[in-house]
C-alpha cells in the first residue's frame, strides 16, 4: 500500500493511505482549503489564516498515532481493523460541513455542521470511495462517529471527553496565533489513551489511565484560556457580531439561501454579499473598523440563565438591538449585543483505569479525592464568557440597566419592546 507525506508545520510528517488521499481531493474537502479555522480571528492575531483544511489533516494524524499505540494493547483485538479505518476516516472528515468562518452561522440558528456534513459524505464522490473500501453503511457509520452518536468502541476518540480533535485544535489555534495558552502535552495525552472494559456492559471502550488525568487538567486550563484570550478575545467577538449581522440580515432579504451557505468559502460568501446586498457594515468589517465595547460583563456576575435568550433567540435579540440603537441615537446595525453561544470547558464522561486495574466512570459528579474537573469546568467557564454591547461610535451605557434588562425572560423583553416602546 502506498502512503503519501505531506509535511506540516505542527506535526511534521503527515502519513495518508490511499483512501485519505482519494477523499482529500474531493471537491466538498478541498473547500475547507478556504474556510479559516478561527474564523476572523486573524483581525486579532495575524496569524491566525490557518484553515479547517490543516486541522483535519492533524486530527487525521492523531488518529493514527493513537490507534498505532492500540494496537499494543490486550483490547484491541475485540476492536478490529474495520472499526480503526472508520475511525480514521471520521478523524479525516470530521469538519467537512463546517460553515465559512468558524461557527459563528451556527449562533444565528443556522444548522449544525456536524448536521451538514450528512449530504457530503453519503452523497457524490465521497460516499462512492466509502463504500467501495470500506462498506456500503460505511458513509452512515461515519455520520454517526462525527455526531457522537456511534455504538463503536472507538467513539471517544471522535466525540467525547478527550476527543482528537481538541488535541489538535488547541495546539494549532495556540501555535498559528503565536501565544502559549494551548500548549498542551498531547504526547502525554495520547500515551495515557488505552483501552478498557467498560464497567456496565464489559465491551471495550476508550479511557484513560489514573496517571493521565493531571494531563487532562492541564487541556481543561488550555482550553479556558484559548477560549478566553483568543476565541472570545472582546475584538473577536466585536468583529464575529458585526458578521452575524451581515449574514442574518442577507438571509432576511432573500440575498441569500441557508441552504447554500456550507457551500461557501470565506471571501465567497462576504464576496456573494458584497455584490447582492452591499452595507456600509460590511465595508468596516473588511476594513477592520471594528465597532467598540459600550459595556460588558462576565456571566459570573450575571448569574443563573440571565440573557441567554440573546444567545438563543436570533429574531428577538436583532429586535433589542435595534430598539436600544434607537434609544442611544444610532441607527438600526449600529449597535450589537454578543453573548457567545454556551459551550462547555471540559463535557466529562472518561473511563479511567486505576492502577490496580478497576476501571471507573468519572462524570459531572465528580471523584472524591481528587480536583473536581466538572465543578472547575463550570467556574472557568462563566469566567471566559462575556455580555457586551457593541456599538459603530463611541459612548457609555448605564451598566445597571443592561444588566437589568438582560436578566428579563425573553418573553418580558418582548412585552416591553411592544407596549413600552422601551428597553433602558
Amino acid at each position: 500500500m502506498s502512503v503519501e507525506i505531506i509535511r506540516d508545520p505542527l506535526w511534521n510528517n503527515i502519513r495518508l493511505d490511499p483512501l485519505a488521499f482519494e477523499l482529500i481531493d474531493t471537491p466538498a474537502f478541498q473547500r475547507l482549503r478556504y474556510v479559516r479555522q478561527l474564523g476572523l480571528a486573524f483581525l486579532v492575531y495575524p496569524g491566525a489564516t490557518h484553515s479547517r483544511f490543516e486541522h483535519a489533516l492533524g486530527t487525521y494524524h492523531l488518529a493514527r498515532r493513537t490507534l498505532t499505540l492500540f494496537e499494543e494493547q490486550d483490547e484491541y483485538s475485540r476492536v478490529g481493523d474495520e472499526e480503526c479505518q472508520l475511525i480514521r476516516i471520521a478523524a479525516l472528515l470530521h469538519d467537512i460541513g463546517h460553515y465559512p468562518f468558524s461557527h459563528a452561522l451556527e449562533e444565528i440558528g443556522a444548522m449544525h455542521h456536524e448536521a451538514v456534513a450528512r449530504p457530503l459524505i453519503c452523497d457524490g464522490e465521497v460516499a462512492d470511495a466509502l463504500r467501495r473500501e470500506l462498506g456500503a453503511d460505511a458513509p452512515e457509520r461515519i455520520v454517526a462517529l462525527i455526531r457522537g452518536e456511534s455504538e463503536s468502541p472507538l467513539q471517544g476518540l471522535i466525540s467525547g471527553s478527550i476527543d482528537l480533535d481538541k488535541l489538535d485544535y488547541l495546539r494549532r489555534d495556540a501555535f498559528m496565533c503565536g501565544v502559549s495558552y494551548g500548549e498542551i502535552d498531547v504526547d502525554r495525552l495520547i500515551n495515557a489513551l488505552t483501552l478498557v472494559a467498560a464497567p456496565e456492559t464489559g465491551e471495550p471502550r476508550v479511557g484513560m489511565v489514573e496517571k493521565g488525568l493531571s494531563a487532562l487538567e492541564s487541556l481543561l486550563f488550555a482550553r479556558y484560556q484559548m477560549y478566553r484570550n483568543v476565541y472570545w478575545h472582546h475584538a473577536v467577538r466585536s468583529a464575529t457580531a458585526m458578521y452575524k449581522r451581515i449574514v442574518a440580515d442577507a438571509l432576511d432579504t432573500g440575498a441569500l439561501d441557508a441552504h447554500t451557505l456550507a457551500g461557501f468559502t470565506d471571501e465567497g460568501l462576504l464576496h456573494a454579499i458584497g455584490q447582492r446586498t452591499p452595507s456600509a457594515l460590511l465595508a468596516r468589517l473588511r476594513q477592520r473598523q471594528l465597532y467598540k465595547r459600550a459595556f460588558e460583563c462576565p456571566a459570573a456576575d450575571l448569574g443563573g440563565d440571565a440573557g441567554e435568550w440573546i444567545a438563543d433567540d436570533r429574531a428577538l435579540a436583532v429586535a433589542v438591538e435595534d430598539a436600544l440603537a434607537r434609544e442611544v441615537g444610532l441607527q438600526p446595525g449600529e449597535l450589537l449585543l454578543d453573548y457567545p453561544t454556551k459551550t462547555q470547558m471540559l463535557g466529562l464522561d472518561l473511563l479511567v483505569q486505576r492502577p490496580y486495574g478497576e476501571v471507573r466512570r468519572v462524570t459531572a459528579a465528580g471523584w472524591e479525592g481528587a480536583i473536581n474537573l466538572p465543578k472547575l469546568s463550570d467556574e472557568l467557564y462563566h469566567s471566559a464568557r462575556w455580555l457586551r454591547v457593541y456599538t459603530s461610535v463611541r459612548l457609555a451605557i448605564d451598566p445597571n440597566k443592561v444588566i437589568a434588562l438582560a436578566s428579563l425572560s425573553g418573553a418580558e423583553v418582548e412585552r416591553r419592546i411592544e407596549e413600552e416602546g422601551r428597553l433602558l
